[in-house]
């Protein structure tokens, strides 16, 4: 009798990836707002989009970078707290993105926010790393001040990678403890050229077809799914066109492996969940591959004609819980049996 059969407790997690830390399933999506406004907008949006798609499927970060004006550093950094603790945060899937590490505010960025809201931080973006020293630094920040306000859990950190150092040592950077996800920031990666690559490449299709571009792309995800970490796509740039938003999202997932991607205009959202979603088919194929092997003690299998062992188990259990995270209904009682919340 297998451990699976003499203990029912155990999760699938449990019998396909013992001993390995749980992959994140994180949002499909991660929306960019910087002001007060945006943000209110954003958080009556989610609650739209849960009830389409699920609680699981979109983030929002509030922006204290891009979204704070010049000598405003301080005032933003709070008006993020305020947002973060509001009632319209209903899922607690609202984290912030820091200035970087040669900013002087980025520490009172990190202050302020884990002060006034670590307990309900999601994340915490670090962007412009030069290389794997401005992580650890980061981090080791992170981690003292966490220590400081009495926050008990290790708030993760979300890094951008869009600097040729940051590139050059991705790898080491996905294998460090404390980080969630790791983000192509498209835009700064093709200005850090010097005019090599042309501008042509921010968009598609020269974002998915530029050498450079492209090879920075697969870097990251393969750094990021090699140490168990989220690869998280870049922007699209475009506004209006809801099937060239899908397709960029759908390359970005196809292709390139990014399970999750920003947005910066509610219009992208619905668009970029969709893409980044399974088939349902294959999640049906998935359900019942998943429900004859836990009555199967997980042993091998039959199904369709075909063999299916563990190694298929744990591609198609990690595939139902990211459908459930996007939104695909689950086929009838698999929520039920498999999921507990």
């Amino acid at each position: 009798m297998t451990q699976a059969a003499t203990n029912p407790a155990l999760t699938p997690d449990d019998v396909l990836f013992p001993g390995e830390k749980p992959f994140p399933m994180l949002p499909a999506v991660d929306h960019y707002c910087g002001s007060e406004k945006l943000m209110k907008k954003a958080m009556a949006l989610q609650a739209d989009i849960a009830a389409e798609y699920g609680p699981l499927a979109m983030d929002i970060t509030c922006d204290c970078e891009d979204g704070a004006a010049a000598g405003n550093e301080k005032a933003h950094a709070e008006l993020c707290v305020a947002m973060i603790n509001s009632s319209d945060n209903q899922f607690g899937r609202v984290g912030a993105r820091i200035h970087d590490v040669t900013h002087e505010h980025w520490k009172d960025d990190l202050n302020i926010l884990v002060g006034g809201a670590g307990n309900k931080l999601p994340f915490i973006t670090l962007p412009k790393p030069r290389g794997i020293e401005d992580v650890a630094l980061f981090l080791k920040e992170l981690r003292a001040v966490e220590q400081q306000h009495g926050i008990a859990r290790a708030i993760p950190a979300h890094v951008l990678i869009e600097t040729h150092g940051a590139l050059h040592d991705v790898w080491d950077i996905a294998a460090l403890d404390g980080i969630e996800s790791l983000d192509f920031g498209l835009m700064d990666f093709v200005s850090g050229h010097f005019g090599a690559i042309p501008g042509s490449a921010m968009k598609s299709p020269g974002q998915f077809d530029h050498p450079l571009v492209r090879r920075a792309k697969l870097e990251i995800a393969s750094a990021a799914l090699g140490h168990g970490k989220v690869p998280s796509h870049n922007v699209t740039t475009e506004l209006s066109d809801l099937e060239y938003i899908r397709r960029d999202a759908e390359r970005a997932r196809q292709e390139f492996g990014y399970l999750r991607m920003w947005s910066i205009h509610p219009v992208q959202i619905r668009p970029i969940l969709d893409a980044m979603s399974p088939d349902f088919s294959e999640v049906q194929d998935a359900a019942e591959i998943v429900s004859a092997a836990a009555d199967a003690d997980w042993g091998p299998i039959r199904h369709n004609g075909k063999l299916q062992d563990r190694a298929a188990y744990r591609y198609y259990w990690t595939l139902l819980k990211r459908a459930r995270s996007t939104g695909v209904p689950l086929p009838a009682g698999i929520a039920e049996r498999f999921f507990t919340a």
